[in-house]
Parts: C-alpha cells; sequence; structure tokens
C-alpha cells in the first residue's frame, strides 16, 4: 500500500496532464516544430509545457489536484485486490512425470489470469467512485469550478445530482479495457515463452550439454540459460503489457470522457465534448473525428488535420 501510494503521488502530474487532454482542452496555442523525421509541423504543447502552464495558473500545488481520492482509490483497490486473490484457490500444482508441459504451463496461465481478473474487477468496481470524483476534481481546471472541491462532499454531490449511478459512470469501458488488456498481455506472453524463447533455445546449437561432463557440470552449463531464460520471460512480459495497453487504450479514452460528460462542469460540456447518451455513442463519434488515440502520447503531439481547439 504504501509503495503504492508513492507511485500514485510522483505519478499524479502526469495523468492530471493526461486527463486534461483526452478532455480535449488545450490552453496554449501550436507551435512550430519538427517532427522525428525533421519536417516541421505544429505540434500541441508537450507534457512539461502543459504542466508549466497549470503551475503559473495554480502554483506547483495546482499539479496535484485530485490526489486526495486516487490516494483512496489506490490504498483500497490494493487491500481489495490483495484480499480476492488470497480467497481464490491455489492454482499452483506439481508437474506429475510424464505430464505434458505445455499443456499444464497453458492451464496454470489460464487458472492464473481467471483469478486476476476476477481480483482486478473487484478493486475496480469499489474504486471506481473514487476514480470519478478523482476524474472530475481534475477536470474542473478548465472552467475554474470549485464544484468537486472535498472527496467526502463530492461523493454528496453526485448522489445528489446523479444518485447511485452518477458514481459508475464509465465504468463499463473501463471494466473491459482492463480484462482485454490482462488477457492479451498473458497470452501473448504465453505464447513468447513457450513457443519463441523456450523452443528456440532448446532447440539452439550446443543449448544441450553432453552428457560425458557429467551430472553436476551439466547443472553449472545449465544455469546461465536459466538466468538468461528468466530474463528475457520478463523482458516479454513487459513488451506484452505496453503492446496490450496500446490496443486497449481508447477503453481508457472513453472511460474517462463517461466519467465527466455532462456533470456540470465546464470540460463535460460543448465546446470540450458534446452529451454522449451512452459508452457506445461516445466510442462511435471518437472514432467517425479519429480521436481514439487523443491523449495516448504527450510528447510530439501534431495538431490533427481539420480538428477544432478551444484556445484560451
Amino acid at each position: 500500500v504504501l509503495l503504492g501510494s508513492g507511485l500514485t503521488v510522483l505519478s499524479q502530474p502526469l495523468m492530471y496532464v493526461k486527463v486534461l487532454v483526452q478532455v480535449g482542452y488545450e490552453p496554449l496555442p501550436p507551435t512550430l516544430g519538427r517532427n522525428i523525421f525533421g519536417r516541421q509541423v505544429y505540434q500541441l504543447p508537450g507534457l512539461f509545457s502543459y504542466a508549466k502552464h497549470i503551475v503559473k495558473v495554480d502554483g506547483r500545488a495546482g499539479l496535484f489536484k485530485g490526489l486526495a481520492p486516487r490516494l483512496c482509490s489506490s490504498a483500497i483497490g490494493t487491500v481489495v485486490h490483495s484480499k480476492v486473490l488470497q480467497a481464490a484457490p491455489d492454482c499452483s500444482f506439481s508437474l506429475q512425470p510424464g505430464a505434458k508441459r505445455k499443456e499444464s504451463s497453458l492451464e496454470q496461465v489460464l487458472k492464473e489470469t481467471s483469478q486476476e481478473m476476477v481480483a482486478r474487477s473487484a478493486a475496480t468496481l469499489i474504486t471506481h467512485p473514487f476514480h470519478v470524483i478523482t476524474l472530475r476534481c481534475m477536470v474542473q481546471f478548465i472552467g475554474r469550478e470549485t464544484k468537486y472541491s472535498g472527496t467526502l462532499s463530492a461523493f454528496a454531490t453526485i448522489y445528489r445530482e446523479e444518485g447511485i449511478l452518477g458514481f459508475f459512470a464509465g465504468l463499463i469501458p473501463r471494466l473491459l479495457g482492463d480484462i482485454l488488456s490482462l488477457w492479451l498481455c498473458n497470452m501473448l506472453a504465453y505464447l513468447i515463452n513457450t513457443y519463441a524463447l523456450e523452443n528456440g533455445v532448446g532447440s539452439a546449437p550446443g543449448s544441450r550439454p553432453r552428457s560425458h561432463f557429467g551430472e553436476g557440470i551439466q547443472v553449472l552449463l545449465l544455469l546461465p540459460q536459466v538466468s538468461t531464460m528468466t530474463e528475457m520471460k520478463s523482458y516479454s512480459q513487459a513488451v506484452t503489457g505496453f503492446f496490450a495497453s496500446m490496443l486497449t487504450y481508447p477503453f481508457v479514452l472513453v472511460s474517462n470522457l463517461m466519467a465527466v460528460n455532462n456533470c456540470g462542469l465546464a470540460g463535460g460540456l460543448l465546446p470540450y465534448a458534446p452529451t454522449y447518451s451512452s459508452w457506445l455513442d461516445c466510442w462511435s463519434q471518437l472514432h467517425r473525428e479519429g480521436n481514439m488515440s487523443r491523449g495516448n502520447s504527450l510528447f510530439l503531439r501534431k495538431v490533427p488535420a481539420g480538428k477544432r481547439y478551444v484556445w484560451e
């Protein structure tokens, strides 16, 4: 919990800027710069320029708006996730002599991923009200509102104006995105580790030590290979996690937009966002506009062709 809270505090300015960009708020005009190919293009302000603008308006403390409910969400989510995993039946098992390694490995991956899915979904469901409040506290920067000034008062405001369902605005796309990302990451990592790394290293010339060295020497010779395999598998897990998060980013964007849409804040109304009837309506409008990846990158942000922004 302490480690998670520390990471939450450090990442708060990044998330703050990201949320404002996702909503479509651009307080600074584009500047003429160069892309990675050296060609001149008009670029929107990046992370640091955006953060400097926030500091100029609200001071350094302004970068940490919405931190309190986000810390609550992180701490409660960590505890719920841990408790659900502890309550789940143990999916580990030992391989019987002659059992097929790939089948057992796949079965274990499926069981572990299923348990992780249940744990993550439970944590997301319990903490989503705090997530909604966090987003709305951040979006208040756009209209300089103070409607969601405290966590407890924010709960009362949402319940009074929107009822229980207001606490779960944007929940469905968030859950779908988390589940898809988890399964994509774990299954891709399993395929890479099983059919690319293990088979590749196992069938490589010289990968099997000769028997005349003796059993002890064989073990010593295999140790560097095992260490290398472990490192490569950890790298593959990181790569597949990044790839899965890129593919499922539209779910994150739609979820955040629905959490603030038509909630009485300037950032959830025109000219920043129309009133969406559902998250599918939001998805389809973003798709038509070509904005499904808005906010995914906070560097080298090229101005989209034909896009109208509201400059301050």
